[in-house]
């Protein structure tokens, strides 16, 4: 990890607001490549908002056709349709998420259809900034710290979290890290 940020220099994550047009991101972004899916997600600002940030309300007004024609799967337009519709109900409130600790984040949102670790994991890094959070599950995490630790095959998630203890409390940071070692912005 010291090579790593002797390499890349100082931390510097970009923060995103803890609302629904970052959880939409997360969604969009599930097993995409993070090019891929800034262009969609951008879209889809654009479909729904014009210029302005994705709402609830602005998911809702487009139709499925419209919604497919901007790339989104029919999975992933019910995803964001419910996280709408549940926000716009009050049922997903986002400023009592941002004060909950990570683990009853995780039991709100991996509630709704669609929502599982990973896209709670973002979030959490993103959006609620809390810093001890180890995707350990996801690809480039996984990809990365093979190329780093020069592993012959790809790790397991739980040999990157026995690797990730030493990095408490501060596995966001080590996160961000890893990811920046295999490209400048993962669309993240």
């Amino acid at each position: 990890m010291a090579r790593l940020i002797d390499e890349i220099g100082p931390y510097a994550i970009e923060f995103l607001e803890p609302d629904f047009a970052t959880l939409a991101k997360a969604i969009v972004l599930q097993q995409l490549s993070g090019k891929v899916a800034e262009i969609i997600f951008n879209r889809l600002v654009v479909a729904a908002a014009g210029d302005g940030r994705l709402t609830p309300q602005g998911v809702l007004k487009l139709r499925t056709q419209k919604l497919r024609a901007l790339g989104l799967s029919r999975q992933k337009i019910g995803y964001l349709r419910e996280l709408a519709r549940r926000t716009i109900s009050g049922q997903v409130d986002f400023a009592v998420l941002a004060a909950l600790p990570d683990e009853e984040v995780h039991q709100r949102l991996t509630a709704l259809k669609g929502i599982g670790p990973w896209t709670v994991h973002m979030f959490l890094i993103f959006a609620l900034r809390r810093l001890d959070v180890m995707p350990s599950a996801d690809l480039g995490i996984r990809a990365a710290v093979r190329k780093v630790y020069g592993l012959a095959q790809m790790p397991l998630p739980a040999e990157v979290d026995r690797l990730a203890r030493k990095w408490k409390p501060y596995s966001s940071v080590a996160s961000w890290y890893l990811w920046r070692s295999l490209e400048t912005k993962a669309g993240l």
